[in-house]
């Protein structure tokens, strides 16, 4: 049986990526959790870009770049979560290709020095949310993605679409509730299983701790 071991940050949402597709296809994995402010350098030898994650495999190979591992996985154990239609797959490819700035755009709250700020990241908020919302409105219905088939696409953009819900907790942003194709989506991927690594309150916990320790402006509100 092939061993896979992903190195992770607790609460790296990239690295959640990866986990949500490798317990899609029911592949037993650890994680190594390394701390993000002191990256060892047996990590750094592994990992060109010097960030998470990492997923070593059979304490051989290592892979990086969580798009690049989800889409190994993807290739190499099944069930397959990319459509066989190669349109459609070159659509969902797309969609995932668009998540950094889904990612920049939609919890980059998180990151303002100042009430100013936040004011400006969150003017950013609504464009990503709103292009997802007119995607949404000509797939196939359902709760995913693709409709009733759950795709890498749902696995991509769960990680982020969970920080939005605890970002909005911790200072209302009162965006998603505008479009209501986004937040079923939401819904259904923060209810899917696969996506939680933690307990959903113990998670959201640490993700708050971690905001906290950023000495960031919604740090008073943690």
């Amino acid at each position: 049986m092939t061993d896979y071991l992903l190195v992770s940050f607790k609460t790296c949402p990239w690295v959640q990526r990866a986990a949500i597709v490798l317990r899609e296809k029911g592949v037993p994995f650890t994680f190594k959790h390394i701390d993000r402010d002191n990256r060892p350098d047996w990590f750094l030898a592994i990992s060109p870009h010097k960030k998470v994650p990492v997923l070593r495999i059979d304490d051989r190979v290592s892979l990086f770049e969580s798009n690049a591992i989800c889409e190994y996985l993807d290739e190499t154990i099944a069930p397959r979560l990319h459509p066989a239609d190669p349109v459609e797959r070159a659509v969902n490819r797309a969609w995932t290709d668009y998540l950094p700035t889904f990612a920049a755009n939609v919890t980059g709250c998180a990151y303002a020095k100042s009430e100013e700020d936040f004011k400006r990241a969150l003017e950013k908020v609504a464009e990503p949310l709103g292009k997802l919302e007119q995607a949404l409105a000509g797939r196939a219905s359902g709760p995913f993605f693709n409709g009733d088939a759950y795709s890498l696409v749902d696995a991509a953009y769960a990680p982020f679409l969970q920080r939005y819900a605890f970002l909005d907790r911790i200072r209302p942003m009162s965006v998603l509730e505008r479009y209501p194709k986004v937040t079923a989506w939401s819904a259904a991927l923060l209810a899917r299983p696969s996506t939680h690594t933690y307990p959903p309150q113990e998670f959201e916990t640490m993700y708050r701790e971690t905001v906290r320790s950023r000495s960031v402006w919604l740090s008073q509100f943690c």
